[in-house]
């Protein structure tokens, strides 16, 4: 039997040297608060492509400014992030591994001096900042700044692009009714909550022929919220509209009590490629490298992202070949230390 793991795979029109993806991390370092990449960057991200990781999808990186988790996120929203990001993306690319980007808002969870917005007027937690409900200009004008941030994305080079859906984030928030009481047609049924999502996608492939991923929060944990069976519906609409893969991670729209253990969101992927008929990625405590392979054996993901495990260990992928008996290429400046 082949290791799984170890296998190319191909997304649209772009072939990945193995499954393995790095996960988008927020880092939170731009210190000068202007989104643009610095070294922190450049090292943090090269490091895991000479480590031979497949795919590495760079953090939450916004779409405005009044989208940012926190001043020190890295943007999109100007042509002056551009040169930046092109350097990484040449970085990355230069050790074999195919380098992506996450697209965002943060919606309510802006975490920023000033007015931030969100589907309704409702505040994440008794903490947090009451946002401004949007008015249908600022969605169209919201949609455009997404579509915009794609096109910076596709002139830096970028051969993957993700659409930020989850975790309580502005997209997430459409689609929840937890956090979305519209009474237009962006509110109510889940069509429309949907509708943002689906402007932004229309909009997104206008101008983008490369592979498109969406990551979501399939479970709010919450009895009123969305549940896996919501987002096959919404993984079906998606796939409709020529998303190619469908990243699924869970929780952070409201806050909840969520039990967490060793691939506990895996089988919100597996529901979603099952019943959708869609590639999926698996994500959540996904540290070991038999872990990673059984998903892939067993079909329940196409792809597994790690997050944390590649902050401890940015050769993981080496270590995953040696576990499981396979070989890969090592760079010919480690090739002393790396078999």
């Amino acid at each position: 039997m082949t290791v799984k793991l170890f296998e190319p795979y191909t997304l649209k029109n772009v072939t990945l040297k193995n499954r393995i993806v790095m996960s988008p991390m927020c880092m939170y370092s731009c210190e000068n608060e202007d989104g643009i990449v610095n070294d922190w960057h450049r090292t943090h991200y090269t490091s895991r492509a000479v480590g031979q990781v497949g795919l590495i999808i760079l953090e939450a990186t916004a779409v405005t400014p009044q989208g940012r988790i926190s001043p020190q996120d890295l943007g999109i929203w100007s042509d002056d992030h551009i040169e930046g990001l092109a350097d990484l993306v040449r970085m990355i690319k230069s050790h074999g591994s195919v380098a992506g980007i996450q697209i965002a808002h943060a919606g309510r969870k802006a975490e920023l001096e000033g007015e931030i917005v969100a589907p309704s007027a409702i505040a994440f937690n008794e903490k947090s900042k009451t946002p401004k409900e949007m008015s249908k200009e600022e969605i169209k004008e919201t949609v455009e700044a997404f579509k915009q941030g794609v096109l910076r994305a596709k002139k830096a080079g970028f051969e993957v692009i993700e659409l930020h859906g989850a975790h309580g984030y502005l997209i997430n928030e459409f689609l929840s009714p937890l956090s979305n009481q519209r009474t237009d047609e962006y509110g109510g049924s889940a069509e429309n909550r949907y509708r943002f999502l689906k402007e932004i996608i229309e909009e997104v492939k206008s101008i983008w022929d490369g592979p498109l991923m969406v990551r979501v929060s399939a479970n709010d944990y919450h009895p009123e919220g969305l549940a896996p069976e919501d987002y096959v519906q919404f993984g079906k609409w998606m796939k409709d509209q020529g998303v190619d893969l469908i990243d699924v991670s869970s929780g952070a729209v409201v806050p909840a009590r969520i039990s967490v253990f060793p691939s506990y969101q895996v089988p919100y992927a597996q529901k979603i490629k099952e019943e959708a008929a869609i590639d999926t990625g698996a994500v959540g405590l996904i540290t070991s490298p038999l872990q990673a392979e059984e998903i892939l054996q067993n079909g329940r993901a196409d792809l597994v992202l790690l997050a944390r495990e590649l902050l401890r260990d940015p050769y993981w992928p080496r270590r995953a070949a040696k576990e499981l008996g396979a070989k890969i290429e090592s760079p010919k400046q480690y090739e002393r230390g790396w078999n």
